[in-house]
């Protein structure tokens, strides 16, 4: 592909560029060392490289002596430019690794832009260093291929975001930066006022507030690509600042944007990865998945479902099982097909136990099953018949490895739900290139926060209580569902939204649910609810995770290799070394004094 701005004093071609069509033309380079061989006999070798690829250049220090000192000084990472001629490389010598591999420029003039010092790592090196020494050394470790090709990843699809809403008339609106603190779920970064002493901005951890003021303001088709920020406990899957795919419609119901993002995410990956996905996407419960796979965000690209023994175990004689039945707790299992023999017993001991005791589980029981029957420790507190119901019920076959939890509900579910996930990588049951996407609806409206004693939102105030539980907002609100939705690519949570309350008298009650009381809802959120007494449309939204996109469809597990400058895990930049004390005359006009850190 011809790049016309590319043609300049400078470079004529990129170092990618180049093929057999070239061949005789006069070009001008200009990128990295990316490597030097020094053949002996007059020749010199370099791969340059740029972020399109790579063109391996010759040095004839015979033909042309007054370039040999220069080019044998050459090293990894110096900044060059070269002129030559491009020579067709022989039958035997193409490289079919490089899109470049059929061509190499002799080169007649060189020009050192800049020299390297010795790199921190190697650019193209097989194995990476540490991630904190790559942070630190970001401007090298950008460089390489992989990484150049994720950012590059993130602006395609960006662009196809852009290109997919301005096709259905949706307008690009900026919110602030700076705003008021709400309780949102997660702590704000604060800002402090230097005009108003003592007061602070808020950076946002979302645009929710400012989107619906817009449905309320008439523009009924809005997005925004708007960076958002948590000062929250970091993962490989999250970043203290994110980007948001933040959408909001008027006159809408659920299915109106269920249709609309249906659309974009099917539109999105046939533009970067050219795979044609079926919709509408699929759609379950929370409920329903909750008691098939455990977790509210299940993979579905292999099976290994929660099945639930409860009846059998407390007709056994196995006293783990029966207390926990006669305690009001559940005994639920997943199906490891044909790995009983992969899994050794000081694995299933030690290891696997150990395991799903990180999500609470008090234990781990197995049974392997062989000549159609259970073999296992505790087989023996099962009579023939029982052992027969958990076979059938599990779906079992000699040589398949049954696993069991038995504790309260939520544990079995959050203990099984990451096991299924582990087995599933470790089993081999998926392609990892492969792509599923489902969505997730009727979340519950409420939590209950069990060291407060109160209902906590399960997504945000805002939300719209189902339409058929509205009576149970003051008899049973722990059952009344949201009208609310999560997208879920590959086990990772995509998306989520839902439509919005529009009624002020609504938004009081679901307040008063969450102990926000009348003043201080009019205090933290007055400016909303006021809006909402204007005449509120119908409205609903959903926020789209777009680095956690980009992260899925580059195939990658990790967020900060698809960011172009991430924090760590404890939120710093080891490339600038901030967050990073600040001067005292700077603290002063802020009427901000920091204690001493002992």
């Amino acid at each position: 592909m011809a790049f016309p701005w590319t043609h300049t004093v400078l470079r004529s071609h990129t170092c990618g560029e180049l093929r057999r069509t070239h061949e005789d033309e006069s070009v001008h380079l200009s990128g990295w060392v990316n490597s030097y061989r020094d053949h002996g006999e007059n020749l010199v070798f370099v791969d340059l490289r740029d972020r399109y690829g790579k063109t391996q250049i010759v040095f004839n220090t015979e033909e042309n002596s007054e370039i040999d000192a220069i080019a044998r000084r050459l090293r990894r990472e110096d900044v060059i430019q070269v002129e030559g001629v491009v020579r067709y490389r022989g039958d035997d010598l193409v490289n079919p690794k490089l899109a470049t591999g059929d061509v190499e420029v002799r080169v007649h003039r060189l020009t050192v832009f800049s020299t390297s010092k010795t790199p921190p790592f190697e650019v193209d090196g097989a194995d990476l260093p540490n991630e904190e020494l790559r942070l630190k050394y970001r401007f090298v470790d950008l460089r390489r291929s992989t990484l150049q090709q994720n950012i590059i990843l993130r602006h395609r699809l960006t662009q196809a975001v852009r290109q997919y809403f301005d096709g259905l008339e949706f307008l690009e609106i900026e919110t602030p930066i700076l705003g008021r603190s709400t309780p949102e779920g997660a702590r704000d970064y604060l800002v402090p006022s230097r005009v108003h002493q003592g007061a602070f901005y808020a950076l946002p951890q979302s645009p929710q507030i400012y989107k619906q003021i817009l449905m309320v303001s008439g523009f009924d088709r809005y997005y925004q690509i708007a960076r958002c920020f948590r000062d929250e406990d970091l993962r490989a899957d999250r970043q203290p600042e994110f980007t948001q795919i933040d959408v909001e419609m008027a006159f809408v119901e659920r299915d109106d944007i269920l249709k609309t993002i249906d659309g974009l995410l099917s539109h999105a990956v046939m533009q970067v990865r050219d795979i044609d996905l079926p919709t509408p996407l699929p759609r379950y419960t929370h409920a329903d998945v909750m008691e098939r796979y455990g977790s509210d965000k299940p993979d579905l690209r292999f099976g290994l479902e929660l099945i639930d023994i409860g009846d059998i175990g407390a007709a056994s004689e196995f006293g783990v099982f029966k207390s926990v039945i006669a305690s009001g707790g559940r005994v639920r299992g997943i199906n490891a097909t044909g790995a009983a023999d992969k899994y050794s017993r000081r694995l299933l001991d030690i290891d696997l136990k150990n395991f799903v005791g990180e999500y609470g589980a008090k234990g781990l029981a197995y049974m392997k099953v062989a000549g159609g029957r259970l073999e296992s420790t505790i087989a023996k507190f099962f009579s023939d018949e029982q052992q027969q119901e958990i076979i059938q019920r599990m779906n079992g076959q000699d040589g398949d490895l049954l696993l069991f939890v038995a504790d309260k509900a939520n544990v079995t579910s959050n203990a099984l739900a990451a096991l299924r996930n582990r087995l599933g990588k470790e089993l081999k049951l998926y392609d990892p290139d492969s792509f599923s996407a489902l969505w997730v609806v009727d979340f519950p409206l409420l939590t209950w926060n069990e060291d407060e004693h109160r209902y906590d939102a399960e997504h945000h105030p805002f939300c719209q209580p189902h339409k058929d539980d509205a009576e149970l907002l003051d008899s049973d609100p722990a059952k009344v569902r949201a009208d609310s939705y999560d997208l879920v690519i590959n086990g990772y949570e995509a998306a989520s939204g839902s439509v919005r309350i529009h009624d002020s008298a609504v938004q009081q009650r679901v307040f008063d649910l969450l102990n926000i009381k009348e003043e201080e809802a009019e205090a933290r959120f007055g400016f909303l609810l006021e809006a909402l007494r204007y005449g509120a449309p119908p409205h609903a939204g959903v926020a789209l995770g777009l680095d956690r996109w980009v992260m899925l469809l580059a195939g990658d597990d990790n967020i900060r290799d698809i960011v172009a400058f991430p924090k760590t895990q404890r939120a710093s930049d080891l490339l600038t070394g901030a967050p990073a004390a600040v001067d005292v005359r700077q603290l002063q006009e802020l009427s901000i004094q920091i204690d001493q850190v002992q």
